[in-house]
């Protein structure tokens, strides 16, 4: 069993930063992905950014490309997720999301990840 819990959410003024962080523990060598997912009010859950151990795959959404960045500290199990020029329509619960699909390619569907984590409020004021 894998138990994944994420920190670093809050409010903040459009064009401000977050740094979202999540730690996996427990049987955490049948691990090969780690990722992050949002879900906005009245909407879907959607894909944001994951990385994957083979290779170092990175993948980001569109939306968010070139303003959020991925990362991992793998002596500590952690994933980071750095977000620059936050925009309103960011507002959103952020869930971190662990994956047993070994690929070359970063998992990118929700179905994809096993283990979740409860999530935490990303809020972007204007």
């Amino acid at each position: 069993q894998v138990q994944v819990v994420e920190s670093g959410g809050g409010l903040v003024q459009a064009g401000g930063s977050l740094r979202l962080s999540c730690i996996a523990s427990g049987r955490t060598s049948s691990i090969y992905a780690m990722a992050w997912f949002r879900q906005a009010p009245g909407k879907e859950r959607e894909f944001v950014s994951a990385f994957s151990w083979f290779g170092f795959s990175i993948r980001y959404a569109d939306s968010i490309k070139g303003r959020f960045t991925i990362s991992r500290d793998g002596a500590q199990n952690t994933v980071y997720l750095q977000m620059n020029s936050l925009k309103p329509e960011d507002t959103a619960v952020y869930y971190c999301a662990a994956s047993q699909v070994a690929g070359t390619a970063a998992p990118s569907r929700d179905y994809e990840y096993r283990y979740w984590g409860q999530g935490t409020q990303v809020t972007v004021s204007p």
